[in-house]
């Protein structure tokens, strides 16, 4: 879809004459006052703020495709310049706009059963964890949740919004942003757990999550096919743009790196794609990139999303119980939460539902083969501690310490 490098008051009433709205409809559907479309009228030269770009961004986001062309069209007469703009931008690197979905998981134990009950109730996922949510309050994302699941894990969930000239932009804060949020997320839970908890001296380091994953909405852009497969596979994998030998100072990895990789129509080996229609998707090992349109009967990021929170808190909670094993430890499970809890989580997360599309099954399996997810418990134990963890300290109705004190928390 088409996406406009700079916002000025011409373009901004270009976007509303495609959409046939009056002043204050307009003015309406952005959330903006009437005076600035009049402002835009009387001096069409202006340029918009950042701010004002990401809403007309946004806007056009949401134009039919039928009036995204439209101003495709008469844009390009503007500027004149012949055709679509894509066709124009359509292998190189150029402005887009990207909603940053961050997933940071901790596993809790017994300590998330205060927070469990201070949370606002939630919708199950598809894994049908039973969980809660609380308010992460962050201090630059548009949206941030920590969801609470009742077998011991939080998921703090971070939303973001970008307009970037390059890729490689987002790569560098991606990488610049890591350093910071798990350390920002382990003082926002010791915080939690000291407001509603009884514990108030919790170690914020002992609550910083292991990883951070992202997932990425391209809403605007200029790409033809082309150009928008390979944005994809680079939002996928933005590792391949910059250099991280020294993580405190992540640099672009070259000039004209970004360039070439758009030139070459790159694609990562591992990466497993799922499209639908003209919706496309990438995931990689260290995250998902997704280009919708709102038009079709297609997948949604916010489905995305849901399944990304569940399989985090999976992941968070077997990767606990491989580390007890790895220590040479006997893992004691709560009896709701042992190894038929991670089969039917599994089971949920891997089989397809009658009201499932073609392009959410295939998603939810590429998330799901490229997740790693520890496959303890989901199959017939394979090793001793494995069996351990069925036999009576799980569900034979023996009463044994919990997780937490297993491990010597």
């Amino acid at each position: 879809m088409i996406a406009v490098d700079r916002w000025t008051g011409e373009e901004a009433l270009l976007l509303r004459s495609v959409m046939r709205a009056s002043v204050r409809e307009f003015a309406g559907r952005l959330g903006i006052s009437p005076r600035t479309v009049s402002n835009w009228q009387r001096n069409k030269a202006s340029v918009c703020r950042p701010q004002m770009a990401q809403i007309l961004d946004t806007a056009l986001f949401q134009c039919t495709p039928a009036e995204q062309e439209a101003f495709s069209l008469r844009l390009a007469a503007l500027r004149g310049t012949s055709g679509s703009l894509n066709a124009e931008l359509a292998a190189r690197p150029a402005p887009c706009t990207v909603v940053s979905h961050k997933f940071l998981p901790v596993y809790l134990g017994e300590r998330s059963t205060p927070l469990h009950a201070a949370g606002s109730p939630s919708e199950p996922g598809p894994g049908g964890l039973a969980q809660r949510v609380l308010p992460a309050d962050h201090h630059s994302a548009q949206s941030s949740t920590v969801h609470i699941y009742d077998c011991g894990v939080a998921v703090v969930h971070l939303e973001e919004h970008h307009r970037l000239e390059t890729l490689t932009d987002l790569a560098l804060w991606r990488y610049h942003t890591y350093l910071k949020e798990p350390g920002w997320v382990g003082e926002r839970m010791a915080s939690l757990l000291a407001r509603h908890g009884h514990d108030k001296k919790q170690s914020a380091q002992s609550l910083v999550p292991q990883y951070v994953l992202s997932a990425y909405e391209l809403r605007t852009h200029t790409w033809s096919s082309t150009g928008l497969d390979t944005a994809l596979q680079l939002l996928a994998t933005p590792s391949v743009l910059v250099n991280r030998q020294n993580p405190a100072n992540v640099v672009p990895l070259g000039p004209g790196v970004e360039e070439a990789k758009f030139r070459d129509g790159w694609a990562h080996p591992e990466a497993v794609t799922f499209d639908g229609g003209v919706s496309r998707g990438v995931v990689g090992w260290s995250g998902v990139a997704y280009h919708p349109q709102r038009d079709e009967k297609a997948l949604t990021m916010s489905q995305i999303v849901a399944l990304e929170v569940d399989v985090q808190a999976l992941w968070a909670l077997s990767s606990h119980i491989l580390h007890m094993i790895e220590d040479g430890q006997d893992p004691v499970m709560p009896t709701p939460y042992g190894w038929r809890f991670l089969r039917s989580a599994y089971f949920r997360l891997t089989t397809a539902r009658p009201t499932e599309t073609a392009q959410h099954r295939v998603m939810r399996e590429a998330i799901l083969a490229t997740s790693e997810l520890p496959l303890i418990g989901y199959g017939p134990p394979r090793t001793l501690s494995e069996t351990a963890i069925r036999d009576g300290h799980v569900e034979g109705g023996v009463s044994g310490p919990s997780i937490d004190s297993a491990a010597g928390h």
